[in-house]
């Protein structure tokens, strides 16, 4: 068995970032990443300004990688339809484009990076097994695998009821009219029990990402049934759906425990992104945590060596306590039916409460 200074599992947006910080350190870490090229996930399209700070730190520069500017949220029921500004410029940028854009990053900072090769197991906590059977213990481990859980290291005190989500996610190619009207929109479709979020992308493509409550699922018989009862409830969304060609196949994802958190670790292992937080994604961003958690455990790392996992993950803990909180609240009222009238009657009335949830539900400092 080998042995290495810090390990990464995973080349997402958490795990990357963490690379990047440590890399220009002179850690130089290993980091596997079960892919072998440019792929799309489930959640991400959506990058908040501190996303976007984030990125700027790691020397990412989005809008030269082609990101759409986002300056307001449109929000639509099946009665009404509201919008407002966002407090700040966000952006639309695919996960295939950004997670390419940082682990080309991280390789350039210094960090080996092997891709193709699949982590199966840990066998104790910090040592790795892969696909190749090959085990390596490292002195540090960052747990960076997003929703997909590694076995030996699965995310703990995870609530049943917590578990009852299925995520999906698809391309549209808009129709001229709505790709006009989804210029500088992050347009979220609400419903009983889920939603459903469009933004345009560097390509010109709109991403759709639909987050829904497993037995809501179940009983409309899979995702195209449900999309056709959909479609029938919420008229605006079918028109999006219609716009020029349909949809292409779907990405998805199950058991997506919004409101968790990792609130300790074992000695040297630092839990990032959604292995240390989950926030609902209707008003939170993911992408955000990811990035903040892989610099802010790097940067531990660097100072205070593998014995910093543990405070670090009481700290990060801590700070995303209320936004998961708030962020799950709002999550419910909006996929409620009372709830979400007087939700959208409010916002119709007070623009400026929109801006003000956004603001309450960041993790990043």
């Amino acid at each position: 068995m080998r042995r290495a200074q810090a390990l990464i599992v995973g080349g997402g947006p958490s795990g990357s970032a963490a690379a990047i910080v440590l890399g220009r350190a002179g850690v130089a870490p290993e980091l596997f990443e079960r892919t072998k090229g440019p792929r799309d996930v489930v959640c991400g399209g959506f990058l908040s300004w501190d996303a976007l700070a984030a990125l700027d730190q790691l020397g990412i520069d989005v809008w030269a990688l082609g990101a759409r500017s986002i300056e307001r949220v449109r929000l639509v029921s099946s009665q009404q339809t509201v919008e407002a500004s966002l407090p700040y410029r966000a952006a639309g940028l695919s996960r295939r484009t950004l997670d390419e854009a940082l682990i080309a990053a991280a390789a350039h900072a210094g960090t080996t990076v092997r891709r193709g090769v699949a982590v199966k197991a840990a066998d104790g906590p910090r040592t790795i097994r892969l696909d190749t059977g090959d085990c390596i213990e490292s002195d540090a481990l960052l747990l960076a695998t997003g929703k997909h859980e590694l076995r030996g290291l699965t995310r703990s005190g995870i609530q049943p009821g917590l578990e009852q989500v299925v995520g999906f996610r698809t391309a549209l190619e808009p129709s001229r009219v709505s790709r006009d009207e989804l210029e500088g929109i992050v347009e979220l479709h609400l419903f009983d029990r889920g939603y459903a979020g469009i933004l345009l992308q560097e390509d010109g493509s709109a991403n759709l990402c639909l987050s829904v409550a497993a037995d809501r699922l179940k009983d409309a018989g899979g995702i195209e049934d449900f999309m056709g009862a959909l479609s029938t409830e919420l008229p605006s969304l079918k028109r999006r759906l219609q716009g020029g060609g349909g949809h292409t196949e779907w990405t998805s994802i199950a058991g997506i425990p919004y409101g968790w958190r990792a609130k300790r670790t074992s000695s040297g292992v630092f839990r990032l992104g959604d292995q240390g937080a989950v926030i609902a994604s209707l008003v939170g961003d993911g992408v955000a945590i990811a990035l903040t958690s892989g610099i802010k455990a790097a940067t531990a790392l660097i100072r205070d060596g593998h014995s910093a996992a543990e405070e670090f993950q009481n700290r990060f803990s801590d700070r995303a306590s209320r936004p998961l909180a708030i962020a799950s609240g709002l999550r419910w009222t909006a996929e409620h039916h009372t709830s979400r009238g007087w939700l959208m009657r409010m916002i119709s009335v007070a623009p400026s409460l929109a801006p003000l949830a956004a603001l309450l539900t960041r993790v990043a400092d």
